[in-house]
């Protein structure tokens, strides 16, 4: 097992490029879902203010 984990002599170099492939891995799923989060908190932001815009542009229908 120890022959394994060491790579021949190339440990201090294999093991960090695992670490950054699945940092890297991670980061690529993580981002798009962010990225989603804030559209979409945007979006409810924009749609608040344009209704509340238009309510208060147009004046109030009395029957």
């Amino acid at each position: 097992m120890s022959a394994f984990l060491a790579m021949g002599g190339y440990a201090a170099y294999v093991w960090p490029a695992y670490a950054v492939f699945f940092l890297v891995l991670i980061a690529d799923f993580v981002s798009p879902l962010l990225r989603r989060r804030r559209n979409l908190r945007e979006l409810r932001a924009r749609l608040t203010r344009q209704t509340a815009r238009q309510q208060r542009a147009t004046p109030p229908v009395n029957p």
